[in-house]
């Protein structure tokens, strides 16, 4: 590698942050099935009877001291 030119050493460098480029992406993917997922279980929990009632009695309450 000593004997190696700039202009290769470079070249190796960067074809080296190609192949990089696509692990990110994949990344990336992964994170936003993961947030979605993350929103769907959360919007079943807050569908449920047991939440949508604590919900509306926490609403409720506030109305009733602000009015």
């Amino acid at each position: 590698m000593r004997g190696e030119s700039l202009s290769r050493r470079l070249i190796r460098r960067l074809r080296a942050l190609r192949r990089e480029v696509g692990m990110t992406t994949a990344e990336y993917a992964v994170g936003i099935m993961a947030a979605c997922t993350f929103a769907l279980v959360l919007l079943g929990v807050v569908k449920s009877d047991a939440v949508r009632s604590a919900l509306t009695g926490i609403v409720q309450s506030a109305l009733g001291l602000a009015g």
